[in-house]
């Protein structure tokens, strides 16, 4: 299909079907849809030696190679990698064949053969995280690893105060206000400063802790969903620890795209993602409690009290196949190697990210201090705060350029246009986003 002819068909499929942007349907019949077999995978290509992150990250042989493992859609040059990341042909492939088994063993296999290979998933996971394998219990995903650390928080009492901020995620602001009504704790919102920098970043939440002596909880995002700055979590942490303040620590978008792992946030509880970075089937994530801290978060509904972190979570009838696939997803994340995998999507982010600045009417949400940036990044036109004003510009992008991005709301400073490339991105779409920022600045 010609270029002007794909588009158009792009436009009708769009606009007949009536989707509002997050919502947009992709087109049938893509490989790997549910029912179809998916691609063979080719040989996963390695590194030149010598190679450093930094040299590797501009070697688009390397990553075009990368991007082969990869079965992605076509239809629009996507964008909006930090929903969850797709898996590789190999995980997917691996995911099929374990869905079918588990299937046929039914509970033959879930009672007698499956706890044995989930502890063996969740020893790979606790390997990977830096930590032992009683501190992490299997979620569904950092959502609900997070509502089970803010919930069950125990060290409140009424009059306490509790700290959340405009970057932190919707669903654990909700959670972090409904402790008001459940512990009759006070809740403190702040938000972060624009442009941000390291030292007001921090800044920002020393003064909290100044202003409220009573404050107990402060939740800290390691990476944000909205403008994908890094926050110094570390540094907070400890500021946090010498005023007897806990942290809760949100890094579903931290661990897997950044060189890290879980003991460098210095925080004894985490939210953790597994099928975001890591690119294990959708519904997979996990609850990190460091040793002796366990008792600080209540167990589960009718779950015995002790030492025991999988008295914490209670999800039900688990999508065996999707822990079971998890190490498969790690294999291939190791074989690309952290390093290498930040340093290609810090490439990537810097590339759109400075030719914006260029552009004349775009305002981007970004840093230039590599200590706060990640692979996601935003961006708004001048003076087009407002919710409507960013998922108008973000269904142009798509309707009328082919590129899929996502609009995020909740910063004090108004509504942004989030970009986020992934492993498999090549230049070519980064440049395509700025050649369409350019004509949609002029307008």
């Amino acid at each position: 299909m010609k270029n002007n002819d794909k588009v158009d068909a792009r436009r009708r499929h769009l606009l007949c079907s009536g989707a509002l942007l997050g919502t947009l349907p992709l087109a049938s019949g893509s490989a790997g849809a549910a029912g179809q077999p998916s691609p063979a995978s080719p040989a996963m290509p390695v590194a030149p030696v010598g190679a450093t992150p930094a040299t590797l990250a501009r070697d688009n042989a390397y990553w075009n190679a990368v991007a082969a493992q990869y079965d992605i859609t076509d239809d629009v040059i996507l964008l909006d990698n930090a929903y969850w990341g797709s898996m590789s042909k190999s995980v997917l492939a691996d995911y099929q064949q374990q869905l079918a088994m588990v299937n046929r063993g039914n509970a033959w296999y879930g009672r007698v053969r499956f706890p044995a290979e989930f502890e063996t998933a969740r020893k790979r996971t606790a390997d990977a995280l830096g930590v032992h394998q009683d501190e992490i219990v299997f979620t569904r995903g950092a959502t609900e690893a997070l509502q089970v650390l803010i919930a069950g928080y125990q060290r409140l009492t009424a009059g306490d105060s509790v700290l959340y901020a405009d970057i932190d995620y919707d669903n654990m602001i909700t959670t972090m206000r409904w402790l008001k009504q459940r512990r009759g704790v006070n809740v403190v919102a702040i938000s972060m400063p624009e442009p941000f920098s390291y030292d007001a970043v921090v800044a920002a939440y020393v003064a909290a802790m100044d202003q409220h002596p009573r404050l107990k909880l402060i939740l800290l995002t390691h990476v944000n969903h909205r403008n994908g700055m890094v926050l110094p979590v570390a540094h907070i942490a400890r500021l946090a620890r010498e005023r007897g303040i806990d942290v809760i620590v949100d890094t579903a978008h931290g661990f897997g795209q950044l060189d890290m792992r879980i003991p460098d946030l210095q925080a004894d509880f985490v939210g953790i993602n597994l099928h975001k970075w890591i690119g294990a089937p959708v519904g997979v994530g996990a609850v990190y409690i460091k040793r002796g801290r366990v008792r600080d978060i209540a167990p589960y509904l009718g779950e015995p009290d002790g030492d025991d972190i999988s008295t914490r979570v209670h999800t039900g009838t688990l999508n065996f196949a999707a822990y079971l696939s998890l190490p498969k997803a790690l294999d291939l994340h190791a074989a690309v190697g952290v390093a290498n995998k930040q340093a290609r999507l810090q490439y990537l982010r810097n590339r759109w990210v400075e030719g914006a600045r260029q552009i004349k009417g775009v305002d981007v949400l970004a840093s230039s201090d590599t200590r706060l940036s990640s692979a996601i990044s935003a961006f708004r036109l001048k003076g087009k705060t407002k919710a409507e004003d960013t998922t108008g510009l973000a269904t142009q992008l798509a309707l009328q350029y082919g590129i899929f991005t996502v609009p995020r709301n909740g910063l004090v400073s108004g509504s942004c246009i989030r970009v986020t490339p992934g492993i498999f991105t090549p230049e070519s779409h980064i440049d395509a986003l700025l050649a369409a920022m350019q004509k949609v600045a002029a307008a």
